[in-house]
């Protein structure tokens, strides 16, 4: 386990971004492909994750595939384990549309990474701040000189830090342990860390599974699923952009509307029980206004100056032209789920 201080922490996830950035490649999930899709037009490479059950549901049906199909272009899909991962993929071009936390896409903006938001996957209580049967901590003050494991970059890390903001507390009055989320929930779980910012459903099953309890939770902590794309994808296959928002809304009304076979389809891809399934669909809310506008933009505006204060970003201009400029409406407005339905018909 590696662990950081608030300030050394931090910078490096920045300073990663911008490196990936400027390298044009990058390490982990999908290294090597970068050059893959860069001047492809008759290709879209989206990422599907466990935070984001949609994108589960239409690998599994392979809407988009025959979608794409018909106007001539392919799709595929690469694994993302956490928001930090998606970011890395979308830096280094190996894929065009990534999912990823609210406060993940900020942090990525502010460091340069040329990604807009294009649309909304869900409104999530994905995250909050768990601990072992066992452990005497029961409340955000109980973590003073205690270590936490969080993964950098994400919504629970940002969760952790505005939690003991709140508190009257800062992440210098705790240990940071950097780990991916499943990581995470090992090391609570050996007694490694003391506490975990954790990320359904991985958060749900340790619940079932080990009887860890959630002692923190706050919804609007909790920042909202982000769709972004890379800027050259945009320009270069705008059509392609389209048709994934489509196939979006298609899934997001489906799975309203087929509740139950939604949660068993997504419980089979992610390797989940029924149960933990049906705990994390109950967090995730899919009933919401696609469109990212002045909601998604007030939790943003909380966001930027945290990674400023952090040094996670230089510059307080950095982090507010950010937030102004992630957003582009267009794609999310024209969303056209009965037109995605007579694509997948063929008609």
């Amino acid at each position: 386990m590696t662990t950081f201080s608030r300030r050394d922490a931090l910078k490096g996830v920045g300073l990663g971004a911008v490196a990936l950035t400027l390298s044009g490649c990058m390490s982990g999930e999908g290294a090597g492909r970068g050059v893959i899709n860069a001047d492809a037009s008759g290709s879209i490479t989206l990422d599907y994750a466990t935070y984001n059950p949609l994108s589960l549901i239409m690998r599994k049906k392979k809407w988009l595939e025959t979608a794409a199909e018909g106007i001539g272009q392919s799709v595929s899909w690469l694994k993302s384990a956490g928001s930090n991962k998606a970011n890395q993929s979308l830096i280094g071009a190996a894929i065009d549309v990534g999912s990823t936390a609210g406060s993940a896409a900020l942090l990525a903006r502010a460091n340069g990474a040329p990604i807009t938001t294009i649309g909304l996957f869900s409104q999530p209580e994905w995250s909050a701040l768990a601990r072992t049967p066992d452990s005497p901590i029961r409340g955000v003050e109980d973590l003073a000189g205690r270590s936490i494991a969080a993964t950098l970059g994400t919504d629970p890390y940002f969760l952790l830090i505005q939690a003991l903001d709140e508190a009257g507390m800062s992440a210098d009055d705790v240990t940071i342990v950097n780990l991916q989320h499943a990581d995470g929930r090992s090391a609570l779980d050996t007694h490694q860390v003391d506490a975990w910012a954790g990320l359904d459903p991985i958060m749900a099953t340790a619940q079932e599974e080990g009887g860890d309890e959630l002692f923190y939770r706050n919804l609007d902590f909790n920042t909202w699923g982000f769709l972004n794309a890379r800027e050259e994808f945009l320009d270069q296959n705008p059509e392609g952009a389209q048709l994934v928002i489509d196939m979006y809304a298609f899934a997001r009304e489906w799975a309203i509307s087929h509740r139950e076979e939604a949660i068993a389809v997504f419980a089979e891809e992610a390797g989940i029980s029924d149960d933990v399934a049906r705990t994390v669909w109950d967090r995730t809310h899919l009933d919401i206004d696609p469109v990212p506008g002045d909601d998604q933009l007030r939790v943003l505006r909380n966001i930027a100056p945290i990674l400023v204060d952090s040094g996670d970003v230089s510059e307080r201009k950095d982090a507010d032209d950010a937030v102004e400029n992630i957003i582009e409406k267009k794609y999310s407005r024209a969303a056209d789920a009965s037109a995605a339905a007579r694509r997948i018909k063929g008609k």
